[in-house]
């Protein structure tokens, strides 16, 4: 089996960067830009929707969504994605990971075209109707996590591998801040052509009817970059590894990368004839998932990439919690009850971009820059290290932020925890899953690792929105209890970030080493074994 294989793998490992490998990132790359898209977006319209749908006449507020609508609303796609990852995970290893790369496109597609045509008589029923899509929608971003990262490693070189997997992770950046661009474009719009007084000048008038297509529409529209990359999605070969290595066919698999890497390719050896199915279903299954082969050869690894990546989605989503709150103490959101309901989603969008050109892209972009020069050990070492040193430094003299002369320091300090989450462990937890496991578990383990990290997106998203609410009851946010306030919140997030930093030990590093090295199959396949 090793000199089956051993031409084709050494081809991809030593193979020079090709338009190929480039067109790769890019169809990958537009399905995490579709997700980020997606998942960030509904952040940008669910004030409007409050305004919509839960008006109250007399209020001196504007209608907001109550707080079991906002959690439905903005944590069921973190549902969906969670199982996707678990269940397309799996199946990339069963089935192969073209026939279900398309799959998972087309769910996402579908189900945000059908975001924003959810429909009902009342309030209920449309949040009803919207939860229902973005949790199916979320499902199919889900399976795109395992895929995408499996896909990428699998076609790469050893050499640029890391930058080719954190590149295609890296265009979630540009997805979020292409819907905020475009909610401020439409919003902008909308502002021309359907003009409305602030809600304090006139409740009802605030809310134009035509509001309603607005969240409709910005929903919609992150169909449109997945469904231009569908057709070249279809068009993908299987990966060589998963055909060598897992369906047994080195012939193919050469075949497959001659056409692509442009270079000829040839196995040492015919594949094995079908006619011993015991031998060969004994080889493919050499260890599973749940053996005790397994746990000793990468238990630790496992726990190492779950537990970072779950460690590091708490702080990071939980920050997406306090944004609106610094944006409204530097003045970049004014008092909700100034604005129409337009206006509203324009200084929201503003916001956000600003925070995605000035930390987040960035950050990714320089992960993809130095990944394979100072390794994804060093990088997501130095990322949970400065999150959780600026985290702290944010907390104890969380008072002397809050003051108007020192609040340009907070938005500092906060933007560069955005920036080492991203040159740092937010990308570098998606890229070495995909490097330290056996091509036949590669897609699963991933799935895995990457639901443990939606699951600590669901605790740092929820619990501490709850957990971030003033202790006195009388000054909580509408329907939430009492919690221990966002300055004790903040140094429990600054030990969640040092605990990641822990884990990481337990992390091998990929640089400069082959998938088969890195997993052990190189072992398995000696004639000795």
């Amino acid at each position: 089996m090793a000199g089956e294989n051993l031409k084709v793998l050494n081809a991809l490992d030593v193979a020079k960067t090709q338009w190929y490998h480039f067109t790769a990132i890019i169809i990958a790359g537009m399905g995490f830009f579709t997700d980020a898209y997606d998942l960030f977006c509904i952040s940008l319209v669910t004030k409007m929707l409050g305004r919509i749908y839960y008006h109250v006449d007399g209020s001196p507020k504007p209608g907001s969504l109550p707080p079991n609508v906002s959690a439905a609303v903005n944590g069921v796609a973190l549902c969906g994605t969670l199982a996707g990852q678990l269940f397309f995970g799996w199946l990339g290893d069963k089935m192969g990971r073209k026939k279900v790369y398309g799959l998972t496109l087309m769910v996402m597609c579908l189900c945000s075209i059908a975001s924003g045509l959810s429909f009902g008589r009342d309030a209920k029923a449309v949040m009803t109707t919207l939860c229902f899509f973005r949790f199916w929608l979320g499902f199919g971003i889900g399976g795109d996590y395992p895929l995408s990262a499996t896909i990428m490693s699998e076609y790469a070189n050893k050499k640029t591998r890391g930058a080719f997997v954190a590149a295609v992770f890296a265009m979630q950046g540009f997805g979020i801040l292409a819907g905020g661009i475009f909610a401020m474009l439409m919003s902008a719009g909308f502002q021309v052509w359907f003009k409305a007084p602030a809600y304090e000048v006139d409740p009802i008038a605030s809310t134009a009817p035509q509001a309603d297509y607005l969240w409709r529409i910005v929903l919609m529209v992150g169909a449109l970059p997945a469904l231009l990359t569908f057709y070249w999605r279809l068009k993908m070969p299987e990966t060589a590894r998963y055909t060598a290595l897992v369906a047994k066919n080195a012939k193919q698999a050469a075949s497959d990368m001659s056409k692509v890497l442009q270079t000829d390719i040839e196995a040492d050896h015919p594949p094995k004839p079908a006619a011993d199915p015991a031998l060969a279903a004994a080889d493919k299954n050499s260890y599973g998932l749940f053996s005790n082969e397994f746990l000793r050869r990468h238990g630790l690894h496992l726990l190492g990439t779950a537990s970072t990546w779950f460690l590091l989605d708490i702080a990071f989503y939980s920050q997406n919690l306090f944004q609106k709150d610094i944006f409204s103490a530097i003045g970049w959101i004014p008092p909700a009850k100034t604005m129409s309901a337009i206006q509203e989603v324009f200084t929201i969008a503003r916001a956000q971009t600003l925070i995605a050109l000035c930390s987040t892209v960035p950050g990714y972009w320089f992960t993809v820059a130095l990944i394979d020069v100072i390794g994804r050990f060093a990088i997501q070492i130095m990322g949970f290290f400065f999150m959780t040193v600026f985290m702290f430094a944010l907390a104890f003299p969380y008072n002397h932020w809050t003051k108007p002369e020192n609040r340009i320091g907070f938005v500092v300090m906060y933007s560069l925890t955005f920036f080492f989450a991203n040159f740092g462990p937010n990308a570098t937890t998606f890229v070495v899953p995909a490097e330290i496991f056996p091509a036949r578990l590669r897609s699963t383990c991933h799935g895995i690792s990457a639901a443990s990290g939606k699951l600590g997106a669901m605790v740092g998203a929820f619990g501490f929105l709850y957990l971030a609410q003033n202790k006195d009851p009388k000054k909580t946010d509408a329907g939430y209890p009492a919690g221990i306030g966002v300055k004790n919140s903040l140094i429990v997030l600054g030990f969640v970030n040092l605990a990641g930093l822990l884990f990481t030990f337990l992390v091998p590093e990929a640089k400069g080493k082959s998938l088969e090295d890195m997993s052990g199959e190189n072992e398995e396949e000696a004639p000795a074994s």
